[in-house]
């Protein structure tokens, strides 16, 4: 069916415009690859984004999908319709953002990363103050250990510690941080002396295997030399929480985050070794060209340089 206006033939779409809703129902849909994980997120039931997804297929008169008892996956008609999607998606987040910060507040929703270390020590504070100033906002943490896919999981922005990023994400510097060597003094008391980054091999070091960190070796810096360490151990873990656990009952050298391990070198509890070697491992705020202009992102982004600057600068994390 057309309609002549001004002159011009004007298609009419056969069902009418999809709405928004849908449309971000469909977005949810294709990255659990399943009806049941996106009611989950989404707080509905999967009849509910069945019925959705039905009405949009009907609406755009193409089948956006295949399935079968144990697969779900996008039809080419799906992908493309997919990427038209997330653009209209993004271009009515960006219009409510821009009505509302004109209006003096911030609302939508920001879906967050990080570390659970970090994430459940000091990234929850930092949002609670957030929430404080911008109530309207929904925020929802997510606190894994494992490295993320930002497009594929729809996290807006990922909190990481260290520099080894992914260039193909945008990052900005939050804080300035360092791993750092350390043990307890009763490991120090009954092990050989620790002179040299040469004494290392002679001693356990408590390795950590998470996300995308080399296993066993170090690479430190003294600002100047880059060393690679090789390592003796028996114990290690992918959990931070662990190996600092295991560092404090003196069971060998751990490299941990300051902000991780400042409080018991305070205490005595620990003690730093070697303390002319670190490896840089900064705080940094990742997220995708997607997000780049979200009003809400950049408040959120300067908020927490802000938050962990102080954190810096009250020498919170120094050793």
């Amino acid at each position: 069916m057309k309609l002549l206006l001004a002159g011009k033939n004007v298609q009419k779409p056969l069902q009418g415009w999809p709405s928004v809703e849908d449309l971000y129902v469909f977005i949810s849909v294709a990255r659990h690859g399943g009806f049941a994980r996106a009611a989950v997120e989404l707080g509905q039931s999967p009849s509910y984004i069945s019925k959705r997804i039905a009405i949009l297929e009907k609406q755009l008169d193409t089948r956006l999908f295949f399935r079968t008892n144990r697969v779900m996956r996008l039809t080419p008609e799906g992908e493309k319709a997919l990427e038209g999607a997330r653009l209209v998606v993004q271009e009515m987040d960006t219009f409510l953002n821009n009505f509302q910060q004109w209006r003096g507040e911030l609302t939508g929703e920001l879906t967050v990363g990080c570390s659970l270390g970090f994430g459940q020590a000091y990234l929850s504070d930092a949002i609670s103050a957030f929430i404080s100033q911008h109530p309207s906002l929904n925020i929802k943490l997510i606190l894994s250990d494992r490295e993320i896919d930002l497009m594929q999981s729809g996290t807006d922005v990922d909190i990481q510690i260290g520099d080894n990023l992914n260039h193909s994400y945008i990052a900005r510097k939050l804080a300035v941080n360092q791993r750092i060597l350390c043990a307890s003094s009763e490991y120090l008391a009954r092990s050989d002396a620790v002179n040299s980054l040469d004494d290392l091999i002679n001693h356990s070091c408590l390795i950590i295997n998470e996300k995308n960190n080399s296993f066993g070796n170090w690479a430190l810096t003294d600002g100047e030399q880059q060393v690679l360490c090789r390592l003796n151990s028996h114990y290690s873990s992918n959990s931070g929480k662990v190996i600092l656990n295991w560092a404090l009952k003196s069971h060998g050298i751990a490299l941990r985050s300051a902000w991780d391990v400042a409080p018991y070198l305070k205490t005595g509890e620990l003690v730093h070794v070697l303390p002319q070697w670190y490896q840089q491992a900064n705080i940094w705020a990742v997220y995708t060209q997607r997000t780049s202009e979200s009003p809400r992102m950049k408040v959120f982004i300067d908020f927490l340089a802000e938050y962990f600057a102080e954190k810096s600068l009250s020498r919170e994390w120094q050793a």
